[in-house]
């Protein structure tokens, strides 16, 4: 017996890791406006052309990976192995908790950042809470 819940939330992390990353590489100054305000992103944008360039280029990549993890994330979803699937939740769970940890002792220390790491917390949790919500799911249905 397959679980549809697994397929339904690797689809929309995959939707988001995709449309992100598209965003980041070809509307990375629009996206950093919208995201931490217009002083915050011009002084995200580097004072140099040079460091501007090595910004773009670094937003670019950055989108590029995440676009791959959607791609990715959206092929894991066909997979039908109930061991794969509890498998690959744990490691995401781990992975949004392990990235909200380092949000909480790394990205609030950084000045022009401080006031966005609280929102960007509270998302990993809930991209993990989706998991550990599948896994809960998936346990019931295993011992029901």
């Amino acid at each position: 017996m397959e679980s549809s819940g697994f397929f339904l939330i690797c689809n929309l992390h995959s939707m988001i890791a995709l449309t992100c990353g598209a965003l980041m590489m070809f509307y990375s100054n629009e996206v950093s406006v919208f995201g931490h305000g217009l002083e915050t992103a011009s002084k995200l944008q580097g004072s140099t052309p040079h460091d501007q360039l090595l910004i773009r280029t670094s937003d670019s990549f950055s989108g590029l990976l995440l676009f791959a993890i959607g791609f990715l994330l959206f092929m894991v979803a066909f997979v039908k192995d109930r061991e794969f699937q509890s498998f690959f939740a744990k490691g995401c769970v781990l992975l949004h908790i392990s990235l909200a940890v380092w949000r909480v002792y790394f990205v609030r220390m950084l000045e022009d950042l401080a006031f966005d790491w609280p929102r960007q917390v509270v998302g990993d949790i809930v991209l993990a809470l989706s998991w550990v919500l599948f896994l809960v799911y998936s346990w019931r249905e295993k011992y029901d």
